[in-house]
């Protein structure tokens, strides 16, 4: 994915730069955004790497969580139903979210796809 990601940027006058989540490569407010695709059920702090989201975004900027199918389709992929617990749960991800900085201004969990929209509040001690 990395390599057709660079062609793609390259093309696109970008740049590819593959980093740790957990630790960004960039100054504390560098962005005015941040979209993440799929990535934080795959972290072993999602709260810690909204966290480090966060930082890289200034205040007042915004995160993008996205997926590209719902939650409910998701879940039957991994063969079992919704689960209260699940991270991008309407009912989990606010609190998850307020906890790293962020607030939430929407939610839409549709059948092809998932996306949180979250604005950034607030430094984390």
């Amino acid at each position: 994915m990395v390599d057709v990601s660079a062609v793609a940027a390259e093309r696109a006058n970008a740049h590819v730069l593959l980093a740790d989540a957990r630790h960004l490569p960039f100054r504390s407010g560098a962005f005015d955004a941040a979209f993440e695709a799929g990535l934080l059920h795959h972290l072993p702090d999602p709260t810690g790497g909204l966290v480090e989201l966060g930082r890289v975004v200034r205040p007042g900027g915004h995160l993008g969580v996205f997926h590209p199918i719902g939650r409910a389709a998701l879940a039957a992929r991994h063969g079992h139903g919704l689960r209260p617990d699940d991270l991008l749960d309407p009912h989990v991800l606010p609190a998850r979210l307020h906890d790293a900085g962020w607030r939430v201004q929407s939610i839409d969990d549709g059948d092809d796809r998932y996306l949180a929209v979250a604005r950034r509040a607030y430094e984390v001690d």
